[in-house]
């Protein structure tokens, strides 16, 4: 029993919480030097790009969702690029046996540096050096290692090696740095630092948006711009100066569920979003507390639930700027009842089941489905992505999935970053409405989302862990509401998660029935699972590899923030 006395970190003023805690000081930093919650989840953004840059790359990805308390407005801004416009499927088809391999080719437009300047430009009152600082002291002055950031590369040491530029940063004098030693990016610091004495130049004269636009300009259209494609260009990739140049981030509104007297925001079908919103949709027709807390039918409602959004997840979701995605439907009661039915309380489905067709209910899909191969597993999940939040006591909040791993692409000699390896998340087969196109954006995994009460209550709350993020999220957004833990707790519950679905990632790897459930959970409990039909397996109590959840919270009512950081990985919550 989890004693009442644990430490909830509350106060009344701010809170933010980031799965590195030097990024989560960061953010805090800002707050406390006047900043907004938007300058403060980009500067925690950024930060976890120098921090976690085994998992998050400046050049990467980085969809974003913010609230304004002021008028109840809540918007996402995609963070995701787009494939360059020398892309080509076939390729892949011809060359590739229909893989996307890692590399070059696999290299979408970068994103994240437009989402952190958009996100100033609209909701923020800083300028980019002033979130940046922290990051570049970071870089230039190095960091103590963490554990889990050294075991990654000494795990992934192949995969890094592949490219000696990459090597060069992640393993200095040969091998990955232990814990505790200091870990140095300098190249990094040198490039952020360039697009911050930019800015400086062009704010000094014509203010501060006209500085965000310059910081803009110096990695899309400047040196740094020129650098990535000259590289690229050498190596066979496809990336462009014009690519580069035109490009920018979306503005969205989410997609929207209730969940009682709570409304749950994500962003859209260019995402994985909508699989946290279409699985609780259907779940609010059940009785979750009265099937109990990880008890065996709970457990097997909430994995059916998931498998029945992942099936849909595969046939429906794309780019929408590509794709005519039913997404009002697809969230829609009348919908999440038809697939609510579907769920045998005595007997799991032994795959993914087929998806649903919502637009006609009771006809059964009308989608083209492809054979999908089933596969055994990696040792391990693909690594992913961070998250950090920041919510202050007027319910103003900011939510943040900035992403991509270090070993899946090449470091740009002299830039100390990678650009967005996403390509990954696209497919080959031109029946998927996820195949990728000349412009077009992957399906992309990190997907933050936002919570909010009738009364003005807000939970920003996110997660890493790939596909099994919409679960993670899940399952702490249900431990809050349905079992009404504080917080920390909900973060902390032993987890669950359904791998029963083809995987984001290239190579798509399907494992029809697999369940995996940390071992703190129930022995008896698991067996009864695997009576049901679920392929249940074991992870260790309390791992890394299942998601790693951030969350912040204001009540409104009461005037408390409170914020809550998992201990499954080195996050960091603070206060005020």
């Amino acid at each position: 029993m989890v004693s009442k006395y644990r430490v909830r970190k509350m106060g009344t003023r701010h809170a933010t919480a980031a799965g590195h805690y030097l990024a989560a000081q960061a953010a805090f930093q800002i707050l406390e030097a006047g900043g907004n919650v938007v300058d403060a989840g980009v500067a925690g953004g950024i930060a976890m790009a120098v921090v976690q840059s085994d998992m998050v790359n400046f050049a990467g990805v980085a969809p974003i969702m913010i609230r304004t308390a002021d008028t109840g407005e809540v918007v996402t801004i995609t963070g995701l690029g787009h494939w360059p416009k020398a892309a080509s499927a076939d390729r892949f088809r011809q060359d590739h046996g229909g893989r996307i391999p890692d590399g070059y080719l696999s290299t979408v437009v970068p994103a994240a540096p437009d989402a952190w300047i958009t996100a100033l430009e609209r909701f923020g009152t800083m300028g980019f050096g002033e979130t940046a600082a922290a990051a570049i002291g970071f870089a230039r002055d190095g960091f103590p290692m963490n554990a889990l950031m050294s075991d990654i590369l000494k795990d992934h040491a192949d995969e890094h090696r592949r490219w000696p530029s990459t090597a060069a940063v992640y393993f200095p004098n040969g091998r990955a740095p232990e814990t505790g030693e200091i870990f140095y990016q300098r190249d990094l610091a040198r490039t952020l630092q360039y697009i911050v004495d930019e800015e400086r130049g062009a704010a000094s004269q014509s203010g501060r948006l006209r500085g965000l636009q310059a910081a803009r300009d110096a990695f899309y259209r400047g040196d740094i711009a020129e650098t990535m494609v000259r590289h690229y260009g050498e190596n066979g990739g496809w990336l462009s100066r014009q690519d580069l140049a035109e490009f920018r981030v979306e503005i969205r509104p989410p997609v929207r569920v209730r969940l009682g007297n709570v409304e749950i925001l994500s962003c859209g079908p260019w995402c994985q979003g909508p699989v946290l919103s279409q699985a609780l949709a259907i779940l609010k027709g059940f009785d979750l507390k009265a099937l109990g807390h990880n008890s065996t039918a709970y457990i097997h409602t909430v994995v059916e639930a998931f498998k029945l959004a992942y099936a849909d997840r595969h046939y429906y979701y794309g780019d929408p700027n590509f794709v005519d995605v039913s997404i009002d439907a697809l969230v829609s009661d009348a919908y999440a009842g038809e697939r609510r039915g579907l769920i045998d309380p005595r007997r799991a489905s032994p795959g993914m089941p087929d998806p649903g067709n919502p637009q006609q209910l009771g006809t059964g899909s009308s989608v083209s489905r492809s054979a999908i191969r089933a596969d055994r597993p990696p040792a391990r999940e693909a690594l992913d992505t961070s998250y950090i939040c920041v919510v202050d006591a007027r319910g103003n909040a900011f939510s943040a999935t900035p992403s991509d791993a270090s070993y899946n692409g090449p470091i740009v000699p002299g830039l100390g970053i990678a650009p967005s390896s996403r390509g990954s998340q696209s497919w080959t087969d031109p029946n998927l409405p996820a195949c990728l196109a000349p412009g077009k954006r992957p399906r992309l995994t990190p997907s933050p989302a936002i919570a909010v009460g009738a009364d003005g209550w807000c939970m920003p709350f996110g997660s890493p862990g790939n596909d099994l993020q919409p679960q993670s999220m899940g399952q702490v957004l249900l431990n809050t509401l349905v079992f009404r833990m504080t917080l920390q707790d909900a973060v902390d519950a032993p987890r669950f998660g359904t791998f029963s679905f083809p995987r984001s990632s290239d190579p798509h790897l399907y494992t029809p029935g697999q369940l995996k459930v940390e071992s703190s959970i129930a022995e008896s409990v698991r067996a009864e699972l695997t009576a049901l039909g679920h392929r249940v397996e074991a992870w260790p109590g309390h791992w890394w590899e299942a998601g790693s959840v951030c969350a912040a919270l204001a009540d409104v009512a009461t005037g408390v923030v409170e914020c809550a950081g998992d201990s499954r990985r080195p996050t960091g919550a603070i206060v005020r």
